[in-house]
């Protein structure tokens, strides 16, 4: 192999392994399917089927309430790439516009962009951001093959101990 292929491998291996990151810091899947599901929604209603000599118009009346929701549910997808802190609202945005759809926008396009958007507005709001990985390493770890496999024993019952959190049998909530 020649000197330029492995460097153009090292960029793109760092490409990916940079784009997995972001990826992994934010609801990306939820953003894509919410993006996607915009797409039929806007879509359908304005194109022509031709069958043969015979073109048939799926136009409604609603067609530029359909426009809007596609666009909506783009705008939405692309927010929860770039926004990850306003995904709660995205979602719900999402779900929101996913049930009009169906009444305005044939269907949802033709329950297509509806189930997509329905699977990512949930998601969206399901999605918690990740905690990073700190603490002890694997071999310094409870269990680990240097201590003899002793662990630190839990309590019998849940509730049953001292924890951090109280002080005399008082709560310290609120």
């Amino acid at each position: 192999m020649s000197a330029e292929s492995q460097g153009l491998r090292d960029r793109f291996g760092s490409g990916r392994r940079s784009f997995r990151t972001w990826r992994g810091e934010r609801p990306f899947w939820a953003g894509l399917l919410t993006l996607l599901g915009g797409l039929p929604i806007m879509y359908f209603p304005y194109a022509n089927l031709t069958v043969g000599q015979l073109t048939v118009r799926m136009a409604t009346t609603a067609g530029s309430g359909s426009l809007i929701i596609g666009v909506l549910l783009v705008v939405l997808g692309l927010t929860l790439w770039f926004q990850k802190s306003s995904r709660v609202f995205a979602g719900v945005a999402a779900i929101l516009l996913a049930l009009v759809s169906l009444v305005v926008s044939n269907f949802g396009g033709f329950l297509l962009g509806f189930i997509l958007a329905l699977i990512g507005g949930g998601l969206a709001v399901s999605w918690a951001p990740g905690t990073p990985v700190t603490g002890v390493p694997a071999a310094e770890g409870p269990g680990a093959p240097g201590d003899g496999g002793h662990t630190a024993p839990e309590p019998a019952i849940a509730g049953i101990g001292a924890d951090d959190e109280s002080t005399n049998g008082r709560n310290r909530a609120g």
